[in-house]
């Protein structure tokens, strides 16, 4: 079967709505063209105990005034709780039926747990262990620097790859995250460096040396590959060619970037004839003259990206260079090895999981809804800062991301902004993990799975039903 990729505390919701395929939470095939619905979220403020107010608007124009989320609202009775939302658990549509953790997102109490133990296949949300392993790892303020230094000859450059795979083809653009980084404005750096020395001609050659590794995960279908569903690991690419359903990404980006480097550099002068790539595997002399540089967005900027998309490569990327940092290998199952241990090491008992990449798209994978739930805990009170952030970043329901085109059916869309959240969906498989404000305007985390369920339209009418159970959860006050 086709696979698909599914795509805590906020305080300002995005006040307009933007189209956009959710094109890792689809299913392939007869389903990619059905219209499913997206879940919006807000998170709790930082510092747990902390009474914080936050204002949060909605789409939904006829919905009621809300409440303010903050840490000082009541919390929700667990007996009332279970009783609302009974109901959309033994909803038909997420038989044998659902996983489900609900807690209060600042002081961490569970109020609702079905099955919390069993692990299930978790598709994308698998992707919240890696970012908390990304994030208490790499730096999110610290950038990926993309440079050109002197070759060992006056008539060779060197173009080295440092992770990131978003580099536009012109000037790069300083509030994008897709493209912070531009080839043209590198060009323009060698070439002033260049022909101060009078050097008009070069050979360009690449050292894509760092973090190198294999593109392809072992267990991924080649399939989701051909057909654009996920594209290869790399630490050098272009913006705009990121997979895309029936948009296959290049499979030699490194190639793409260096033509278009090439290009960009005769634009300003300079004629350069590119190396073999046989030569690329030699890495460059420390101390090498830098003849240019550009940076990255911030690591938690393209970490937040990866998530709002559930972009397999880009998350596969970051947790490769974050297993590199932490003196691992470049390979997937390093990778694999460096999220355990480290979730673990942040008191996560990881008992029945069973991960195979750190993106959620090799079939055979099970987390427990539990563990996805301490997960975000880490986030919701604060705990890991970086996590925080990152959980303030997900998805919005009905607005962004895997949820833009969700929660717009009558009977959910008053939740539209009010959630955000990571998704999952693979066929037979649907799960979504977040948070919400209630109608007293206390901020709860949720996980829901539910897996074993019909392929094919069975699939969407499970991702319906776990919009429903939010939209739920948002309206109790459950005194």
């Amino acid at each position: 079967m086709r696979r698909i990729l599914a795509a805590l505390l906020a305080f300002v919701v995005l006040a307009g709505t933007y189209v956009t395929l959710d094109v890792f939470d689809l299913v392939p095939g007869i389903l990619t063209r059905a219209q499913p619905q997206a879940t919006p979220t807000v998170v709790p403020p930082s510092g747990a105990g902390t009474p914080t107010t936050v204002a949060v608007p909605t789409v939904d124009a006829g919905a009621q005034p809300l409440q303010p989320a903050s840490a000082s609202a009541r919390i929700p009775d667990p007996t009332a709780l279970a009783k609302a939302l009974a109901a959309v658990v033994a909803d038909p549509a997420l038989r044998p039926g659902p996983g489900v953790v609900v807690r209060d997102a600042f002081t961490g109490q569970t109020l609702l747990s079905k099955a919390a133990s069993r692990a299930r296949v978790p598709a994308s949300t698998a992707k919240l262990l890696t970012a908390l392993a990304v994030d208490t790892t790499l730096n999110p303020l610290d950038t990926l620097p993309t440079t050109v230094v002197q070759g060992t000859r006056p008539d060779q450059i060197v173009l080295v790859a440092g992770g990131d795979t978003m580099l536009a083809t012109g000037k790069g653009v300083p509030t994008a995250v897709e493209g912070r980084a531009g080839l043209a404005d590198l060009a323009e750096q060698v070439a002033s460096s260049l022909q101060g020395a009078g050097t008009t001609q070069v050979t360009l050659r690449l050292d894509t040396t760092y973090a190198k590794g294999p593109r392809w995960a072992p267990g991924w279908n080649p399939v989701d590959v051909t057909d654009g569903y996920t594209g290869g690991v790399s630490m050098l690419g272009l913006a705009g060619q990121r997979a895309r359903p029936f948009k296959p990404a290049p499979r030699d980006p490194e190639a793409a970037t260096a033509a278009a480097f090439v290009g960009a550099l005769a634009k300003v002068g300079i004629s350069a004839t590119l190396a073999p790539e046989s030569t690329w595997s030699t890495q460059v002399p420390k101390g090498a003259t830098e003849l240019g540089r550009v940076e990255s967005a911030p690591i938690g900027e393209i970490l937040a990206l990866a998530l709002d998309d559930s972009d397999n490569a880009l998350t596969e990327g970051l947790a490769r260079q974050a297993a590199v940092k932490a003196g691992g290998a470049a390979t997937f199952a390093s990778a694999v090895a460096f999220v355990r241990r480290t979730v673990e090491a942040r008191g996560i008992d990881l008992t029945g999981a069973v991960l195979k990449d750190t993106s959620g798209l090799t079939a055979g994978q099970a987390i427990p809804p539990q563990v996805l739930s301490d997960v975000l805990q880490l986030g919701a009170d604060g705990s890991v800062p970086a996590m925080q952030d990152t959980i303030s970043r997900l998805p919005v329901a009905g607005l962004t991301g895997t949820l833009a085109d969700r929660f717009h059916a009558k009977s959910t869309r008053a939740v539209a902004g009010l959630a955000r959240a990571k998704t999952g969906t693979l066929t037979g498989v649907s799960a979504m993990a977040g948070t919400v404000i209630d109608a007293d305007g206390r901020v709860l985390s949720f996980v829901v799975q539910a897996d074993g369920i019909p392929a094919g339209v069975g699939t969407l009418n499970a991702r319906a039903a776990l919009d429903r159970f939010v939209a739920v959860l948002a309206a109790c006050g459950c005194p």
